[in-house]
């Protein structure tokens, strides 16, 4: 005697087996979905930490193999995840530029920088002090450095003092040694040997850029 399957338990059995499969997805889905609102939330916020955090930085940078730059700094902070991406200096930061000989060719100092490491661009901000190799000091509360065009300039208030006079000017621009530069617009000139000071003016006799 041949048996014939019973289609009423096979239809049973598959309607149980679907029904069992429904109720696993409904269980899993949400399960899926709060765990990849945990992922997203770890990439956004991966994005927005800092892939190094370094403290008491001392620190020698080269350009085309040869020792340029030594950096001080409290605090290095490298973002290379934000758009565009930037090393932090947010409790101060003092550069010094050297020549072939390794003499310091130029000095800078902030209270604040952010560099630029795609562009090649320093942006200093607040107490920036800079001293090239004549001895020369300039004051400003912004400044921007840029080693690709090997230019440094501001659109700020600026204080020169030279050895015989003092100049207040509004923007500036020089070379990277800050021993060539031309000012916007000069405010004054103050004379340190003299008691007097100048008229303001706006034009003054000093190196300018070739």
């Amino acid at each position: 005697m041949i048996l014939q399957p019973n289609r009423k338990v096979q239809s049973n059995k598959t309607s149980i087996t679907i029904a069992m499969t429904v109720m696993v997805m409904l269980v899993l889905i949400p399960a899926c979905s709060g765990r990849t609102n945990e992922m997203g939330e770890a990439i956004t916020e991966r994005d927005s930490l800092p892939v190094m955090d370094t403290r008491g930085v001392t620190t020698l940078v080269s350009d085309s193999g040869v020792i340029r730059y030594r950096i001080n700094a409290e605090e290095w902070q490298v973002y290379d995840r934000k758009s565009p991406s930037y090393w932090a200096f947010e409790k101060g930061v003092y550069v010094e530029k050297f020549d072939s000989l390794f003499q310091v060719e130029a000095s800078i100092e902030a209270d604040t920088a952010y560099y630029y490491d795609k562009q090649r661009l320093w942006k200093l901000m607040s107490n920036v002090h800079i001293q090239n190799l004549k001895g020369e000091k300039f004051d400003t509360e912004l400044l921007y450095w840029d080693q690709n065009k090997k230019r440094v300039y501001s659109d700020k208030q600026v204080r020169i003092e030279q050895p015989d006079q003092i100049i207040y000017a509004v923007g500036f621009e020089s070379n990277e040694q800050m021993t060539r530069y031309k000012f916007y617009k000069t405010n004054g000139i103050f004379y340190i040997d003299e008691e007097s000071a100048a008229a303001p003016s706006d034009t003054l006799q000093t190196d300018t850029l070739g």
